[in-house]
């Protein structure tokens, strides 16, 4: 892959098929509005944001690496809100429980891969980007709902962003996070 075929790419937690179709449906009442709803197979929890790659081979490598010793993990949706400034809404989401283990693995990627993030870990998946007049939306449409729904975290996948005017982020790899071997005996 040469530089022209560099591909968008980025580190992420794939939202459970039916925990997805369950988020997605509840953005759904934002339809009538001028807002970009996430289709349930592309919702996901970023770790590591967007970066341009050409070596995607070596870039799987690292991946592996890099999570060797991070454990599995459970990650909980408990709220479905607008953020991240409510009163200036730019996206419909859903906050996760900040967690330890999820705290440490995002760490540990954003080390392996030489980036850091200035802005506190605010662990979220995004259901709609709100372009315009998202105070107006919010007030039309007011969400703000307490969840309980919790999801087995057993990889991290390494997406690809659709090219510009594409559609639907495709998972290169899911790279499995290391399962103790009690908890093998449990399953």
């Amino acid at each position: 892959m040469n530089q022209d075929q560099a591909a968008r790419v980025f580190i992420g937690i794939r939202v459970a098929p039916e925990i997805a179709r369950e988020l997605a449906e509840r953005a759904r009442p934002l339809e009538r509005f001028s807002v970009r709803l996430v289709p349930a197979a592309d919702l996901h929890l970023t770790l590591v944001p967007p970066w341009n790659e050409t070596e995607i081979p070596a870039t799987l490598d690292k991946l592996r690496r890099a999570v060797q010793g991070a454990r599995p993990l459970s990650l909980a949706f408990e709220r479905l809100c607008y953020g991240p400034n409510p009163k200036r809404p730019r996206l419909l989401w859903v906050e996760c429980a900040p967690d330890a283990e999820l705290a440490r693995l995002k760490k540990l990627l954003l080390d392996a891969f030489g980036q850091n993030e200035e802005r506190p870990f605010l662990p979220h998946v995004t259901l709609a980007r709100i372009p315009k007049q998202g105070s107006l939306i919010a007030r039309k449409n007011p969400l703000d709902q307490k969840l309980a729904l919790v999801q087995p975290v057993r990889t991290v996948e390494l997406f690809r962003s659709p090219p510009p005017g594409g559609a639907g982020y495709q998972v290169l790899a899911s790279v499995p996070l290391e399962t103790r071997p009690e908890e093998l005996t449990r399953n």
